[in-house]
């Protein structure tokens, strides 16, 4: 069963460089970390969540010390601040 981690997120501000720097840096960071997929969601004018994919819980875990260091220094190199993240098992899906 897949596992899925969900992380929101607000900068103070939104730009295309951003955006650039998300899809290619961070993205294939997150992906090399065993993520099967990563998606951002731009959920406001300054929000966003990043909906990352695992195959398993086992997968998730192991990268999890690694994505925390990703997300720091994410935080660090663009103008925003991780709010909350949550994670756990897919039970259903098409």
């Amino acid at each position: 069963m897949s596992y899925v981690t969900i992380s929101l997120w607000n900068a103070t501000e939104w730009s295309d460089e951003m955006e650039a720097l998300a899809r290619e840096k961070y993205v294939p960071l997150v992906m090399s970390m065993g993520a099967s997929s990563v998606k951002m969601v731009q959920t406001g004018e300054l929000s966003f969540a990043v909906i990352t994919t695992y195959d398993s819980e086992e997968t998730a875990t192991a990268a999890q010390q690694r994505i925390a260091e990703i997300r720091a220094q994410a935080a660090t190199e663009m103008p925003m601040k991780m709010e909350s993240s949550m994670q756990g098992g897919v039970f259903a899906s098409s």
